[in-house]
């Protein structure tokens, strides 16, 4: 048996809501993973397939409502045309940064050696069919599957 020293090896990244923070912040830590060596697998389950949904995808937005970093009230977040201007204006940001679209940064991902899994519960529950998704799925896996993934020393997994 090979001696552990505490080095990370793998990252399993766990989407679970596809609100445009949530998805970027995901992605980033795959691909910041793999820039450093370190192997990256993602699972996105429940709303987190809108995240590879391909008529989705490119409609992502920010969450105004209940959301404490907008340091605004929950009713001003709930106006009509308050999320879309949210959306625009966080959108312009990360074009600044040179950020891609969700549909690039997936290809990115990818040709970096990250896999992505899509959740067989949710995906039946969403009616969803692997022909919905990004077609760069590594392919929709059981929980449990999912656990086999992560096995090994060094592994870390990360809720989202």
């Amino acid at each position: 048996m090979t001696e552990y020293n505490g080095e990370l090896r793998k990252m399993m990244i766990i989407l679970s809501k596809a609100s445009i923070e949530n998805v970027y912040a995901a992605f980033v830590l795959a691909n910041g993973a793999r820039m450093e060596g370190i192997e990256a697998e993602m699972f996105f389950t429940f709303f987190g397939l809108e995240a590879i949904h391909n008529k989705k995808l490119d409609h992502l937005h920010v969450a105004t409502v209940g959301n404490p970093a907008m340091h605004m009230p929950t009713m001003l977040g709930g106006l009509p045309g308050m999320e879309a201007l949210a959306t625009s204006m966080m959108k312009k940001e990360m074009e600044k940064l040179d950020m891609p679209e969700v549909r690039e940064f997936l290809e990115i991902l990818k040709a970096s050696g990250v896999k992505l899994w899509a959740c067989k519960l949710a995906m039946e529950m969403f009616h969803y069919e692997k022909k919905d998704m990004f077609p760069d799925l590594d392919g929709i896996l059981t929980v449990g599957d999912f656990y086999n993934q992560s096995a090994g020393v060094g592994t870390h997994m990360l809720f989202i």
